[in-house]
């Protein structure tokens, strides 16, 4: 990877986005629920607002035709419709729009696009699964736009968190251009938020440990260490105990990247009015989860007022997440490639299969299945050793998903997909087959 060419490459891509949003007045702004899409939102947002151009922001959960439906009836012929983090695997769907088109995303583009400009790290040779989030993408722009912009790039540090990437590469660019105009700071610790660090490691579903959850388990773990009280306030010998505790307690199963994930590198955003990356991300998460779309927007533009209530919900959400991974770690299955779950309202799916494949088994891909209503969700995850040996789970579900007459895809290591009522097994089956066929047994055992 030449990054410098590459990074250029998305830049002017980038400077193309730029140039067609400040020709108009008015912007209609579509945006994903989760942390990531929300950032790319808050990022947008703002951008647009400091150039004096009107917008019209809707946070959706997929963009399927009712998203579609709902923009050509809230949209008038002269405006720009952005998408963020979302957009380029659904050219067919978004092509019946009239209006100009501006895509900013890091998903793998699917068919011809009818955007503008489709501003995509994929386009230009770089991974977006893993190397820079939609909100990155959507920092890119808001930066051509005006540089100082640059305080923005918080917002898409916490994106990039939110959808597990690693910070190098092109997010790696965006983090050092933050710590430089000191929009965030580094410390070493434990991947979590802040607050009473009992309290924090019992609720807390990540990294997933064989104390979390167990209020009593997590005393006698502490006890043992000599900690205690709110981690902000741990000296650096009570940090360097509590880290090397739980590198000990991840070596037994997890994968290596959950261990990166749960241990090194903590971001402070000193300019978001959340400065742990990790609570932001939790917030952000459960407030598109809960469909408070608003007020996880709300939070990226810096606006405090049902931050308390928004910081209560995502504790009760991750006391919840911990309680339904317990619950789906009874139910899973194996198939010949990938452990499986088949189960009816179930909340947090993509959690329990993350969790699975980071800290339970990393061996193989996990994919989960929920029934809610006449809705079935499927979340899958891999690893991105699994990515290297050939996994693509983007592929597995979307062709998976085909089969049974549903719709999927995402990224090699993270995807998701509707099916309908009733083919479970069979898309279970089917994608069972396919990554047989991407990950050789052999190789799956090395």
């Amino acid at each position: 990877m030449n990054l410098n060419i590459e990074m250029q490459k998305l830049k002017e891509l980038a400077r193309e986005a730029a140039d067609i949003i400040e020709k108009y007045e008015h912007v209609r702004v579509i945006s994903h629920n989760d942390a990531d899409g929300l950032t790319s939102a808050g990022i947008i947002c703002q951008a647009l607002l400091r150039q004096d151009i009107r917008f019209h922001t809707s946070i959706v959960p997929r963009l399927d035709k009712s998203v579609v439906e709902m923009v050509k009836e809230t949209t008038a012929d002269d405006d720009l419709v952005i998408f963020c983090d979302m957009g380029s695997g659904q050219s067919d769907i978004i092509s019946e729009i009239k209006q100009d088109i501006v895509v900013l995303d890091h998903h793998v583009p699917v068919g011809e696009s009818p955007a503008k400009v489709l501003v995509n790290p994929h386009i230009v040779g770089i991974d977006g699964a893993m190397h820079i989030s939609g909100s990155g993408v959507t920092f890119f722009v808001a930066m051509e736009m005006e540089p100082a912009n640059i305080d923005l790039s918080g917002l898409a540090i916490a994106g990039a968190v939110g959808d597990k990437q690693i910070f190098s590469t092109l997010n790696g660019h965006i983090l050092e251009e933050a710590v430089n105009a000191e929009v965030v700071s580094i410390k070493k610790g434990l991947k979590i938020g802040d607050g009473d660090i009992a309290k924090v490691l019992e609720y807390t579903p990540e990294p997933y440990l064989d104390i979390t959850g167990d209020s009593e388990k997590i005393a006698q773990f502490l006890d043992f260490l000599g900690i205690e009280g709110n981690i902000k306030d741990l000296n650096p010998d009570q940090t360097k105990a509590l880290t090397s505790a739980v590198a000990l307690k991840l070596a037994k199963n997890a994968s290596p990247e959950a261990v990166d994930a749960a241990i090194g590198d903590v971001y402070i955003l000193n300019n978001e009015i959340v400065s742990n990356v990790y609570d932001l991300v939790a917030i952000l998460n459960t407030c598109g989860k809960a469909e408070k779309y608003g007020m996880g927007l709300s939070i990226c533009l810096k606006d405090k007022t049902h931050l308390e209530e928004a910081r209560d919900m995502a504790i009760s959400h991750q006391i919840s997440i911990v309680e339904n991974i317990k619950k789906g770690m009874d139910m899973v299955k194996e198939g010949t490639s990938i452990g499986y779950l088949i189960g009816e309202d179930m909340e947090s799916t993509g959690m329990i299969a993350s969790t699975f494949v980071r800290y339970v088994n990393p061996e193989m891909p996990f994919v989960a299945v929920n029934q809610v209503d006449e809705l079935v969700k499927v979340s899958a995850r891999g690893t991105r050793a699994l990515v290297g040996k050939g996994l693509d789970l983007s592929f597995a579900l979307r062709e998976a998903a085909k089969s049974v007459g549903g719709e999927g895809g995402g990224h090699n290591v993270a995807s998701g997909a509707s099916i309908p009522p009733g083919t479970a097994e069979q898309f279970i089956a089917k994608v069972d087959e396919i990554v047989a066929e991407q990950l050789p047994k052999q190789e799956q055992t090395e």
